[in-house]
Formats: C-alpha cells, structure tokens, sequence
C-alpha cells in the first residue's frame, strides 16, 4: 500500500531499509535496478528505536549490487557533499545532492525513543525516499534517509523544505550486523537477579 527505498547491504540479498517502511506491511516487494519485475522480499528483523530493518530477497547474483563502501559517521564534516537515493513519489531510482548542514541532530523515532546523532542534510528527500542511502562524494555509505522536517505535514500536505535526517552509518552497521546475525538487535546485560 505504500513505497519507500533500500539498498542491498551484501551478496546474500539482505536490503536495508526503514522499520517505517515495512511496519504495517504483510507482504514486502522489491524491485531491483538489474531484474526485471518484483520480487519477493521477507523481514529477518527489524530495530523500531532506530528505524531500521533488513529484508533478504532470492535474486540472481547479477542483480545485487551490494552497497560494500562504509564512510564513518566521526568523519563527517558539516559542508561537505552529499547526496540521497531514493524513490521519492514513487519515481524509482532518484539522485539528489547536498551537503552535509548538520551533525548529531535528535530525530523522534518510530519506536518512542529519540534516534541520536543523526545527520542532516539539505539533499532533496521527500516521501519515498525513506531507506534510501545517503552518500559522500566518494559514494561511501554515510546513513539512511529516515525523516524529513516538514511543517505541512500534519495536513498531508508534507514535503521537502531543504531538512532531512538520516541515521548515522555507525549506528547502522552495528544495527544491521545483529540484525543479520541474531535477527534482532542484542543489547548487553549485566546477568544480576
């Protein structure tokens, strides 16, 4: 019923998107720049606090092109180039460019809790374009699109205004890593009753 954006993450078809994206859904597809038609997705996990889940997807290697290169989110510098992927409006396959306006920015997540650290950006993201990547320059990965400030939106009236968020990439790559391995995110625990 609804759209949004992903990037496959490995060789193995797990894509990355938003918990916002998939929340409601029962069934996920995905099409793939390099296969013609949908394809079946299924959720292996989702963290809602971060707004972020892994689909795995049976596609020929041929057509994954894995997002392999990782920036840092501590080598982020506000001026600096950016650019956002997606599937704003429905109209697949989308680059828009920016910069970097912001670092460590709060963001209200969709689990309740506050998604720290994360990065904004004056790059045109807009509905659709939610788990879409958010690159450098050098195309390294440095977050997921996740939300857009938009004072319209409460009316259904919402859309770019020139601020965008995205989750940091070290907080995705530690999120979609226990994803992957554990199906969920594993927090530490101190083993006192």
């Amino acid at each position: 019923a609804g759209t949004g954006s992903g990037f496959v993450w490995d060789e193995d078809g797990h894509v990355v998107t938003n918990y916002h994206v998939i929340k409601d859904a029962e069934t996920a597809k995905i099409f793939l720049p390099e296969h013609e038609g949908a394809l079946d997705a299924r959720l292996v996990g989702a963290e809602p606090e971060k707004d972020l889940a892994v689909l795995k997807v049976d596609a020929p290697k041929s057509a994954l092109r894995p997002l392999y290169s990782l920036g840092s989110s501590s080598a982020l510098l506000v001026g600096q180039t950016c650019v956002a992927i997606g599937n704003p409006f429905g109209l697949d396959s989308t680059l828009t460019t920016g910069v970097v306006s912001a670092l460590g920015r709060e963001v209200q997540g969709v689990g309740g809790r506050p998604i720290k650290g994360c990065v904004q950006t004056d790059a045109a993201i807009n509905p659709g374009n939610s788990g879409g990547p958010l690159l450098d320059s050098r195309g390294r990965l440095i977050g997921v699109n996740t939300a857009i400030y938009s004072p319209g939106a409460a009316q259904g009236l919402g859309g770019n205004i020139g601020i965008g968020f995205a989750i940091p990439v070290d907080t995705v790559r530690r999120v979609v890593n226990q994803i992957i391995t554990y199906g969920k995110v594993v927090r530490p625990t101190l083993g006192v009753n």
